[in-house]
């Protein structure tokens, strides 16, 4: 649903709901910890929890930044004003949320846990002040996505580009991770939406697919098999081969598909991260095997990318969004233009 000047009394009630909700399960997860005597009724235990946006706001800054000074200086106060926000939260909680140590400064188990929640409590209240008209150059917001590498390493980082031409005090914040804690991500609410590969699913998840993505030779100009139409396994199978590890969900849809057509690989090398089988592809030492959206084609002139057939082997991308999730405006509008960038490009 949508909300705007003629909706004002719907998108107070749903707000209030929100809160009614993320309070509900803070005390949830205080009382989990026994830090909150449960024999309270839930209005007495809401009634304690008493403290403002900005110490919501520090205690991210520093769970981000993992440093006082930085995160002071990231959201406007001094280091010892700070210091205050997080004890005054804490306080209010009744719990620790951060370890300081010489080493630095990292979350409690309970500060890990109300993370999520906190996130939630600051994106819809820029939601709420999104929502009442459309986005214009001067909106703030903060979108968090969660989104598997080979995405971001050249697809995304276009497209936020020239989102953040039109507005330029959105903030992103993109958390690079495998299929699987993407997906684990989004279902948490610690991201908006993710992009992902689809085959994984999960029961709060909604799924929609984006694109099919090939995987291709990426080699060197230079090599044998780079001036060539299209290649066949047979043809790649001859020569030294780069791979990424088991563990990521790449392999793992690459290593099916293998199988099922009695193909067999000895990689010379097998990587943790695209820009490593990039490194080692620039160099001459083998071709990678990767799918077309991770080659850095506009970024290495020295690559190219020939079309593997016979079986032509895929993966599909698409987006992850919670069920029932309400997306802030900022968010709403750039998954909009993700998807017609994509369509564009397909």
């Amino acid at each position: 649903m949508e909300y705007g000047p003629n909706r004002p009394l719907y998108f107070l009630h749903e707000v209030y709901l929100f809160f009614i909700f993320i309070f509900t399960s803070t005390i949830m997860l205080l009382c989990k910890y026994r830090i909150v005597q449960c024999q309270f009724s839930l209005y007495r235990c809401v009634m304690r929890i008493n403290f403002e946006l900005l110490d919501i706001r520090a205690f991210l800054a520093i769970y981000d930044i993992r440093n006082f000074r930085l995160a002071a200086e990231a959201v406007g106060l001094s280091q010892p004003a700070l210091s205050r926000r997080i004890q005054a939260l804490e306080a209010s909680l009744g719990a620790p949320l951060l370890e300081r140590s010489r080493r630095g400064v990292s979350p409690t188990t309970i500060g890990r846990e109300l993370e999520p929640l906190l996130r939630r409590v600051i994106s819809e209240l820029e939601s709420s002040r999104l929502a009442s008209g459309d986005m214009g150059p001067k909106q703030h917001g903060r979108i968090t996505i969660a989104s598997i590498p080979t995405a971001a390493i050249d697809f995304l980082p276009r497209v936020i580009q020239e989102f953040n031409q039109l507005y330029p005090n959105i903030r992103f914040r993109i958390l690079d991770l495998s299929s699987n804690e993407g997906l684990e991500a989004v279902a948490s609410g610690e991201a908006e939406f993710g992009i992902n590969i689809l085959g994984s699913t999960h029961p709060d998840i909604l799924l929609t697919p984006l694109m099919i993505d090939p995987f291709v030779l990426v080699c060197r100009r230079d090599h044998q098999l780079a001036q060539q139409a299209t290649v066949s396994w047979a043809d790649v199978t001859e020569h030294r081969l780069i791979g990424v590890s088991r563990e990521s969900g790449n392999r793992f849809v690459l290593d099916n598909a293998l199988a099922q057509n009695s193909i067999q690989i000895r990689w010379a090398y097998e990587v943790n991260h695209v820009s490593t089988a990039m490194g080692l592809t620039d160099r001459g030492l083998g071709a990678s095997i990767l799918p077309l959206l991770a080659a850095p084609l506009k970024s290495n002139q020295n690559i190219t990318a020939v079309p593997i057939i016979e079986p032509k082997i895929t993966r599909t991308i698409g987006l992850l969004q919670r069920r029932g999730a309400h997306l802030s405006t900022a968010a709403r509008v750039f998954r909009d233009r993700l998807i017609s960038k994509w369509t564009e490009e397909v």
